[in-house]
Parts: C-alpha cells; sequence; structure tokens
C-alpha cells in the first residue's frame, strides 16, 4: 500500500459515503416539489401533509449529506495537490461554480422551506422547494461538468512555460458530450432512487395496514414515476456505452473482458474473465455482432480489444467487468419491479410478495449507483486525466504513514454519519405521518 493507493482509497471510502447521501437528495426534492404543488394547484391538504412526511426525511438526508462532502473537496488539496497543481485552472473553476452558485442557493432557500410553512404563502413555499430541487441537480451537474473532464478532457492548452493544462474554451469543457451523458445517467438514477425509497418506505406500511390510505395514494402516484424512470435510465446507459466505446475504447474493452480485435465481435452471455492468462476462461453463449452493434450502432463495426494496449494503459479487468455486470443485473431487477408496481398500483390491496420485494429493495439502487461510478472511476485507470496524466504523477509527496491515518480516521467518523442517517430515515420513515406530526 503506497501513497498512491492510499489515496485513492480514501477519496473513494469519501465519495462513497457521501453518496449515500446525494442521489436520495436530488430524486426526493423533486417528488416532494411535486407532492407540494398538487397541494397549491387543489388545496387538499393531504398532499401538504405528503410533502412535510417526506420533506422530514429528505432534511435528515441533506444534512448528514453536507457534511460528508464538504471533506472530499479538501482532498484535492490534501492528498492530490499535483493534480490541483496541473489542471486547477479548468478543475477549480468548474467546482466554484457549484459552491457559489448552485449549492448557496439550495442551502438557502432549502431555510426557508424548512421553516417557512407558516411564514411564508403557499405559493412561495412551493417555489422554495422548487428552487432547492432545481438547485441540487445544478450542483450534480457542475461537479459531473468536472468529472467529464477528467473522464474526456477537452477545452484545454498546455502551457509548456508553466508546465499545467489551463483553460482555452470555457464552452466546451460545459458542453463536454461525454459530461452530459454521465449527468443524465445520474440524474434518472437518482431519482429512480429516490421512486424505489418512497415505493419501499410505502409498502412497509401497506404491509402493516398503518395509514394505508396514506401510503397508498404515494404508492400510486410514484410507481409510474419510477417505471419511466427505468425505461428512460436503460436508454440512457446505452447511450453512454456508445460514448464510452468512442472516447474510452479501452474501459469498453475492460467492461466486457474484450481481448482480440475485430469486427463482427459477439456479445457472450456468460463470461469469467482470467486476466493473469489476458484471456477469458469461460465465454458462453455468444450473440453473433451483437457487442460490435451495441458499441458502435453496426454489426460489423471493429471493437478494439484488450491486447491492443500495453499491460500499463488497461484498467483492472476483473474489478470492471464484475461492476459492470452487477449494474446491469440490478438495472433488469429495476424495470421489473417498477412495472409490477405500476401494473398493481390502482388495487385495492397490492400483491404481498411486491410490496415486500420493495421493502427488500431499498438499498439495492444505491449498490446500483455506486456499481456504475466504480465502473467509471477504476475504467479510467491508470489515468486521472484521460490520456493527459496518470494517477501516479497526481498524488500529494506526502508521508504514506499520513494517509493511512487519516483514511482510518475518514472511515470510522463516515461510519458513525451512515450508520446516524439509515437510524434516523429507519425511525421517522416507519414510525409513519402521523407520529412524526405528534
Amino acid at each position: 500500500m503506497d501513497v498512491v493507493m492510499l489515496s485513492r482509497l480514501q477519496f473513494a471510502v469519501t465519495i462513497f459515503f457521501h453518496f449515500i447521501f446525494v442521489p436520495l437528495t436530488l430524486g426526493l426534492s423533486i417528488i416532494i416539489a411535486w407532492m407540494e404543488t398538487r397541494y397549491v394547484m387543489s388545496g387538499d391538504e393531504f398532499w401538504k401533509r405528503q410533502a412535510q412526511f417526506w420533506g422530514k426525511l429528505f432534511i435528515i438526508n441533506f444534512t448528514l449529506g453536507v457534511v460528508t462532502g464538504i471533506t472530499q473537496e479538501f482532498q484535492f488539496g490534501t492528498n492530490w495537490s499535483k493534480y490541483s497543481e496541473y489542471v486547477g485552472d479548468i478543475f477549480g473553476s468548474l467546482l466554484a461554480i457549484e459552491a457559489t452558485v448552485a449549492f448557496f442557493l439550495e442551502s438557502t432557500f432549502i431555510a426557508v422551506w424548512h421553516f417557512g410553512w407558516h411564514r411564508v404563502g403557499p405559493k412561495l413555499h412551493c417555489l422554495c422547494i422548487w428552487l432547492v430541487a432545481i438547485a441540487g441537480n445544478i450542483s450534480a451537474l457542475w461537479i459531473i461538468i468536472a468529472n467529464g473532464f477528467m473522464q474526456h478532457p477537452v477545452g484545454y492548452v498546455i502551457d509548456e512555460a508553466q508546465g499545467r493544462a489551463v483553460l482555452s474554451n470555457f464552452y466546451d469543457v460545459v458542453f463536454n458530450g461525454f459530461a452530459w451523458g454521465q449527468y443524465a445517467h445520474t440524474i434518472l438514477g437518482s431519482w429512480a432512487l429516490a421512486g424505489f425509497f418512497v415505493l419501499g418506505v410505502s409498502a412497509w406500511h401497506l404491509l402493516r395496514k398503518s395509514d394505508v390510505d396514506f401510503f397508498h395514494r404515494a404508492f400510486r402516484m410514484v410507481a409510474p414515476f419510477t417505471l419511466v424512470l427505468c425505461l428512460v435510465l436503460a436508454i440512457s446507459g446505452d447511450e453512454q456505452g456508445k460514448s464510452v466505446a468512442e472516447h474510452q475504447p479501452v474501459k469498453l474493452a475492460a467492461m466486457e473482458a474484450h481481448w482480440h480485435t475485430g469486427k463482427n465481435v459477439p456479445f457472450y452471455l456468460f463470461v469469467i474473465p482470467d486476466p493473469a492468462n489476458e484471456r477469458n476462461s469461460v465465454e458462453f453463449l455468444g450473440i453473433p455482432s451483437l457487442l460490435s452493434w451495441i458499441s458502435y450502432g453496426s454489426a460489423d463495426a471493429e471493437v478494439k480489444g484488450l491486447l491492443d494496449y500495453p499491460p500499463t494503459d488497461r484498467p483492472p479487468v476483473s474489478e470492471v467487468f464484475w461492476n459492470f455486470r452487477g449494474m446491469v443485473a440490478l438495472g433488469v431487477i429495476f424495470i421489473a419491479l417498477s412495472l409490477w408496481a405500476t401494473w398493481q398500483r390502482k388495487k385495492e390491496e397490492q400483491n404481498p410478495w411486491l410490496l415486500k420485494c420493495l421493502v427488500w429493495n431499498v438499498p439495492l439502487p444505491y449498490i446500483a449507483l455506486m456499481l456504475g461510478w466504480a465502473v467509471a472511476e477504476i475504467g479510467r485507470q491508470p489515468w486521472i486525466v484521460y490520456n493527459l496524466m496518470r494517477t501516479s504523477d497526481a498524488v500529494s509527496p506526502i508521508p504514506t504513514s499520513s494517509v493511512g491515518l487519516s483514511l482510518i480516521a475518514f472511515t470510522i467518523l463516515y461510519t458513525v454519519l451512515g450508520v446516524l442517517d439509515i437510524y434516523l430515515l429507519a425511525k421517522y420513515a416507519l414510525a409513519g405521518p402521523k407520529a412524526q406530526e405528534a
């Protein structure tokens, strides 16, 4: 464990713990805004109660998420100072916009919304939650544009005198197509996660016959919303896969454990990669030309294999391959569950097996999103900025022991915060609206 690997592990720990909070914040804010809009338009107090109940859970999640997010950005100075020196002119401007525009807008209006139920009018109050939802999702946009530059660097030139990359075209950086594809996939996944969260909590109460009308109507509202998101999410994933094939072909090869360059490349339903011997130990049920068609939209397209790249330029194949397969498998489950829930939503009593599946499904969208980000980040290795700067050249010149101690401290602190978040969400979600109002 050298300083590079420990720094990577530390950033992975902080980002994955932070990402426990982020997707629910992004998606639940949209659902709450939708509920409060129905209250303002209809005057029905029922939808006000819905917004208040789910809003309590949103506030808990948002508050703890802020704590985990702030420390993460400091690592660009503590652990990755060489990276910050080399591309800070581009990367730093994006994070500055995120903090000074989107985050401040979000944090200001969330306070007005939380404390303003009886202090501002219904329309203004509803506007506040929409501003929170929009600002939160814009905040994610700027962060993902920054990550998109790392995945597909554009809009820069190398200043030989200073020995670093400098911004040359801000428009190209902001409208980086690779980044926008990442953003669409992440946002859709986050909104779907929030939909499954509402369905899971509602299912738990419906199984126990508690507050049946309250949770049945929430279930009926959110089920088709979640189904549409899951279907569009699959389409966006296919589009992003094509973008990866165009800009990061070695990542695509690792995702599919594809070793030999060729045309009319089949897609195998069952594969076990053997990276040590640069081959696959199992390839079963191949569909002719399907990988070529999925990757490039043409059955006879050439797909580059891992053997076309030096071993030092390849990402870890097994980690990328299995994380990708896990994400796709969970995506199929989500489509099936959301379709089943949508079909059952208008019945007086939903199928108990469906309700049990939805309860147990609550953590799975979190896992799917983390698997997706693992594919994106591990698949970019050994580059911190693809084909521009290696991860090994980006780390700060600090003692290994310092990173090891901070890694242990972060892991303990974030574990406590993660457990606290799950405990508080479970406590208030399972107590139901009447207990919360009391």
